[in-house]
């Protein structure tokens, strides 16, 4: 007696090569298909890419500049005025005990600074011009990206130094000291020439000086008039003080009127405009969402339109004995194939424009495994999705319908 015939069994490698050979002979209707699952996962892995490498760039700056930076700012009086700060509270901050440096600034009201003596006066370039203390770049973390900064010499005589955006406006490039008598590239301050001694590079933790031209404290009191009161003391303590001593500078600033000064912590702005860019990453990331699904849709459209191209294949697979499940099996396998195609493209895709992007504004590439991992997971689900319908449709053919089709 003859044993009944029984289905065979596929395997994994089974499965994999009868999945692939649909894909094979439509290479360039699969290449489109898989382009619109790509496109989708590049720009998420892009968005989430960029938005780690900002975040670790910013991460690094605070490393690098510290977040025990605190500055003190007059605020307004009970009248709605501008307040001031007494001419004591430099010295009075220094003498809390887990503070380490002081330095301020005064804004010198009044007072513009002007290429030549030429210059319209309104044409201000938007440009202040404040009084400093020597020590100051070594409290905010500054740097000069040519010349000098002032000293105790030149801080008493017409010298400056100009913030990066400050001396972008004036066209100023660097600080031409020259030791052979000429007095180097001068600028125009209240009817005075004034020697540019150093360029500033941009401070993150202080922008306001990247459109200032400093001056000495002695220099400022002597040739323009300046009060003497200062505007922003920026001070350093302990780390592990901060809190203590923002919750004292107030106090310790102006003891009469605590409630007419502002304290803040620079690198809590520089975390706020991160918090910002988040929503705009939301969107990109929504816009990325959209086109995934898009890139879903041309999936399962190429399926059901494979399926009904190869009613006859289907037959004769039935025909010879293949099960309805294996006949499932093989298109949702050819949906999962095409989809993980553009799934990897998209991964790789991403990647790399992270990497450019980052590349080109000097920060470090980081794309989370998690974005990766999971771009390639999300292709495969939405394969699973988009061919599902096709191969329960494929499965359902009986084999004399399909092999009766034309």
């Amino acid at each position: 007696m003859t044993a009944p015939l029984r289905p065979v069994r596929l395997y994994l490698s089974d499965v994999l090569r009868v999945g692939s050979a649909g894909l094979r002979t439509r290479p360039m209707r699969v290449f489109l298909s898989a382009l619109g699952i790509a496109i989708g996962i590049a720009a998420m892995t892009a968005v989430v890419g960029i938005s780690s490498s900002s975040r670790a760039e910013l991460d690094r700056q605070l490393d690098a500049l510290g977040t025990n930076l605190l500055t003190v700012a007059p605020g307004s009086d009970m009248f709605g005025g501008d307040a001031t700060l007494p001419d004591e509270s430099i010295g009075m901050i220094a003498r809390i005990g887990p503070v380490t440096e002081v330095a301020a600034t005064g804004k010198v009201s009044g007072v513009h600074v002007y290429r030549s003596d030429h210059i319209p006066a309104a044409q201000t370039g938007a440009i202040s011009v404040q009084a400093a203390h020597l020590d100051l770049p070594r409290t905010v973390g500054a740097s000069l990206a040519d010349g000098i900064w002032l000293n105790d010499a030149t801080a008493r005589y017409p010298a400056v130094v100009l913030g990066a955006a400050a001396a972008r406006r004036l066209g100023v490039d660097t600080a031409d000291l020259d030791t052979q008598g000429s007095p180097g590239i001068q600028v125009y301050l209240d009817r005075r020439w004034f020697t540019v001694v150093g360029v500033l590079q941009p401070v993150p933790l202080a922008p306001e000086l990247d459109a200032a031209a400093l001056v000495g404290w002695a220099a400022a009191e002597t040739y323009l008039g300046f009060d003497g009161h200062p505007t922003t003391v920026y001070t350093r303590s302990r780390d592990e003080q901060v809190e203590a001593v923002r919750s004292v500078l107030a106090a310790t600033a102006n003891p009469q009127n605590p409630n007419e000064v502002k304290v803040s912590r620079p690198s809590d702005a520089l975390a706020a405009r991160q918090a910002t860019d988040k929503t705009f990453t939301g969107l990109l990331l929504g816009l990325g969402a959209v086109a995934l699904l898009v890139g879903g849709v041309g999936v399962a459209n190429t399926m059901v339109i494979s399926v009904l191209e190869r009613r006859a294949e289907i037959g004769l697979r039935r025909a010879l004995g293949a099960t309805r499940g294996q006949i499932l099996l093989q298109f949702l396998a050819e949906s999962l194939l095409l989809s993980a195609l553009g799934g990897i493209g998209g991964v790789f895709l991403g990647v790399s424009v992270t990497s450019v992007y980052a590349l080109t504004r000097d920060w470090p590439a980081i794309v989370p495994p998690w974005a990766t991992g999971g771009g390639v997971v999300a292709t495969l689900v939405i394969g699973a999705v988009a061919g599902l319908y096709p191969a329960v449709r494929a499965a359902r053919l009986a084999p004399t319908e399909a092999l009766a089709t034309p």
